[in-house]
């Protein structure tokens, strides 16, 4: 960057999962030249796991996150199913880890859409800084703060019932779970379920119809044409906890399917790039320009030829008719989420009164052994993948994790890009609102920068705009 232009930076960012900052560059007519998103801490879990024994991974890996856990819990524990021999899982084990995952899915969502964007969708991007809280949001609208609090609640009670915690749990165990569903826990899950159903669906509307209504600006902000990736089933429908991966392009043209994840150093690469600690995944028939992609709940809808529980199916149904069979919106992340949130919610009713779950033959029984092992499943924020290598004495000598917010990377970083050309370029003052633009571009792919960063602390913010000679022109100061 040359020295005539001039650099603003959010430090750290705002209402999302982890720490990152943004920088943008204008040039002296205070048009912009670059814009990029920063991971700036280093991740050093795939290190420092070496050496501890595999069965260990399940409950080591998912302190990468306290809003995530059971999504590194479950991808672990698949991967450790293939090094143990007992990747056959019993119907008992495969139907409560899949009980497990929908609650963090429920969880996930809600958190997400009712505590960390909503105060953005209900008071606008550019409201005062003090309106756009949480808090606000309570006192504005208390029925919708409270229904996103008890959607996030049962989430956790359903974790809790298959986990033994609601955070950082140990249910998954290398070819299974180490618990049943007991019967009383079955009947009070399934007291709330059609109250947890309704609510479901009605913020799957909440988020239609902000999205409708606000179509003609959200239809550009931080939009752009890309590839979407997934994992799907053998007849292309959504399933999240497990399947191969397919990737399709931003007419739908599908570009690879049915990949096996114990192959994908065969058709996905990373790049490394000097700015960032978060890599760069793209797939490696198209090359870094061609080849990046997105993941997440728009994705997956975006994938999928169907969506195997029947609200979900016609809501997915209705976004298509809206958006289209492909949708490149950003900011339709939000009514896709919802979407799956109800989907969630489906399984769930399914799984309570599914009588496997009541049964005891928890663990399956050892096959074949391996040394190496790959295993996908679709996480909240989008798919997630581990890989381990084990030696003669069972420790881990190699560990790599692809997580959502990595797959995401390179679309995160265009769509700063692009907020920052539509909303910055002529202007020479620094707003709160204008920051907060980029930062909304951001959360809608609900980034967890702490599984890419690892970073620990408070979240303060500090923005400065320079001069080309590094004088500082305004700043402002959160936390």
């Amino acid at each position: 960057m040359t020295t005539s232009t001039k650099r603003i930076a959010i430090e750290p960012l705002s209402r999302v999962e982890g720490h990152g900052k943004v920088t943008i560059h204008l040039d002296p007519d205070g048009r912009v030249v670059d814009a990029k998103l920063h991971i700036v801490e280093f991740r050093g879990f795939e290190r420092f796991i070496q050496g501890r024994p595999y069965w260990e991974l399940p409950v080591l890996v998912q302190r990468l996150c306290g809003i995530c856990p059971v999504s590194h819990h479950l991808c672990a524990a698949k991967a450790v199913d293939i090094i143990a021999g007992r990747a056959q899982l019993t119907p008992t084990g495969e139907k409560m880890r899949r009980l497990m995952h929908y609650g963090q899915m429920l969880q996930s969502h809600a958190l997400h859409f009712f505590h960390l964007s909503s105060p953005d969708l209900l008071f606008g991007f550019e409201a005062p800084r003090d309106k756009r809280t949480v808090t606000e949001v309570i006192r504005a609208h208390p029925d919708l703060a409270k229904r996103g609090v008890l959607l996030r609640k049962y989430g956790q009670e359903i974790i809790l019932a298959t986990a033994g915690k609601k955070v950082h749990g140990t249910g998954a165990i290398p070819g299974g779970i180490n618990k049943n569903l007991r019967p009383e826990e079955r009947d009070s899950l399934l007291h709330e379920i059609e109250t947890i159903l309704g609510w479901a669906e009605s913020s799957v509307s909440l988020a239609r119809d902000y999205t409708l209504e606000h179509l003609e600006q959200l239809a550009g902000f931080g939009a752009f044409p890309s590839n979407h990736v997934a994992i799907v089933g053998p007849d292309g429908e959504m399933d999240l906890y497990d399947g191969k991966l397919r990737a399709v392009d931003a007419e739908g043209r599908i570009l690879a399917d049915q990949l096996d994840p114990m192959d994908y150093l065969d058709y996905l690469a990373e790049e490394v790039r000097s700015w960032s600690y978060m890599k760069f995944p793209f797939l490696t028939e198209f090359g870094p320009e061609r080849g990046w992609y997105r993941v997440g709940p728009l994705a997956r809808l975006n994938v999928c030829t169907r969506i195997d529980t029947p609200r979900a199916e016609t809501r997915r149904q209705e976004f298509q008719s809206h958006l289209g069979s492909v949708c490149n919106v950003t900011m339709a992340y939000h009514w896709a989420r919802m979407v799956e949130m109800l989907h969630a919610a489906e399984k769930i009713e399914q799984l309570l009164r599914d009588p496997d779950l009541q049964s005891m033959d928890l663990v399956a029984p050892v096959s074949q052994p391996s040394r190496r092992s790959v295993a996908v499943l679709e996480a909240p924020r989008g798919t997630l993948l581990h890989h381990y290598e084990v030696n003669e004495h069972d420790q881990v000598t190699k560990a790599n994790l692809i997580v959502s917010t990595t797959h995401n990377n390179e679309a995160m970083n265009r769509t700063v890009r692009r907020i920052a050309e539509d909303h910055l370029s002529g202007r020479k003052e620094l707003t709160e609102s204008l920051l907060n633009n980029v930062e909304v571009g951001i959360r809608a792919y609900d980034p967890c920068l702490s599984c890419a960063t690892h970073a620990l602390g408070q979240m303060p913010l500090h923005v400065a705009l320079l001069d080309s000679s590094g004088a500082t022109i305004d700043e402002r100061s959160r936390g």
